[in-house]
């Protein structure tokens, strides 16, 4: 065998070799690669809603709503009726104070500020103010698993605080497909899951708050009639859940209505 076909070999074999790897490591699965469910909705009911409230936090228990609104020298914590939108019970915040999300802890509700770096706890029947809390980042949404609270501070960063003590034990950082999910806003944790308004989106994030992986998208598009989507409305914004009753509500800031919904599978997406 002479030198110039011995080199012939050497670079085929070289090239097969090439060639095997990189169509078996086309076999593989992408992890880059992984479709998004995204569900779409069905309106069930519709309810009225204060369309002067710039709604930052919403829970429901016991057959009422819980909403905490927003803006300097307008936010609030209140006690709504569902069926009606009667206003029940309310406390107005200091106007230094920029309201964000709440959440029902056994018999206290949590409540944050924007960037004055303070929550406040109440008595859940009286809302008399029984505590301050102190975080360093901003506060957005908060929503609680059972065991932890879950905040949200603008960024792609969910916190898990000790409910008794405030202090941070870890946080998870929320992606799609490895692209971070930044503009988290009000939270809700719903059948082991945190579902997340993404903030100037028509969209909530369905994340596993294990792994910070977004494991469905809602598209709520359209939700809003026309006659409704007026020039003072502003973006979703509000997330509540009926545990007894399997029940899902979305309202948003300065919105006239609130909708109870039930989830359709559209079929699958790429991250947005």
């Amino acid at each position: 065998m002479n030198r110039f076909f011995k080199i012939f070999v050497i670079g085929l074999l070289v090239l097969t070799g090439v060639f095997f790897i990189y169509h078996c490591s086309n076999l593989e699965p992408s992890t880059n690669s992984n479709v998004i469910p995204v569900y779409t909705y069905k309106v069930v009911n519709t309810y009225p809603h204060d369309q002067s409230a710039f709604t930052e936090g919403l829970v429901f228990e016991d057959g009422l709503l819980y909403e905490g609104t927003g803006l300097h020298g307008y936010s609030t914590l209140r006690r709504v009726k569902l069926e009606t939108g009667e206003i029940l019970q309310i406390c107005e915040l200091p106007p230094q104070f920029f309201g964000e999300g709440v959440t029902i802890y056994w018999n206290k509700i949590i409540q944050l500020t924007w960037k004055s770096h303070i929550g406040f706890v109440y008595d859940k029947y009286s809302f008399k103010l029984l505590q301050e809390f102190y975080y360093p980042d901003e506060g957005w949404g908060i929503t609680h698993d059972g065991k932890h609270l879950i905040m949200s501070d603008g960024t792609s960063t969910l916190h898990f605080l000790d409910p008794e003590t405030f202090e941070e034990i870890g946080q998870i950082e929320v992606s799609a497909n490895n692209i971070p999910v930044t503009r988290i806003n009000e939270l809700e944790y719903i059948q082991g899951e945190i579902y997340a308004n993404i903030w100037q989106t028509e969209r909530i994030a369905r994340i596993d708050p294990l792994t910070g992986q977004v494991v469905g998208w809602i598209d709520l598009k359209g939700i809003l009639s026309p006659k409704d989507d007026i020039e003072t409305v502003d973006v979703l914004n509000g997330i509540a859940y009926d545990a007894k009753n399997d029940r899902l509500f979305v309202t948003g800031k300065f919105w006239s209505k609130l909708f109870e919904i039930e989830l359709i599978g559209q079929g699958t997406a790429e991250s947005k």
